[in-house]
């Protein structure tokens, strides 16, 4: 795993803690979006342990109403 896959984790997990989501509602949101992620796989991502798919990216920006900068951000 790279640093730049760890910071996008540690990124989504600090934009999604800053707008109050839980993991659980940020799931239950991409699956409505049908965005194929589990629980397990949203934890390993924010902790920078698994790489994150180009969908799996758009639907956290759409859910969490936010840029591709602010998930990318070194």
């Amino acid at each position: 795993m790279e640093k730049s896959e760890a910071c996008i984790g540690a990124n989504i997990r600090k934009i999604r803690q800053a707008k109050g989501v839980k993991q659980e509602d940020l799931l239950h949101m991409l699956h409505q979006c049908d965005v194929k992620i589990s629980r397990d796989e949203l934890v390993k991502i924010e902790a920078g342990q698994q790489d994150i798919t180009g969908a799996q990216l758009k639907g956290i920006r759409d859910c969490l109403n936010t840029s591709f900068d602010e998930l990318l951000q070194l």
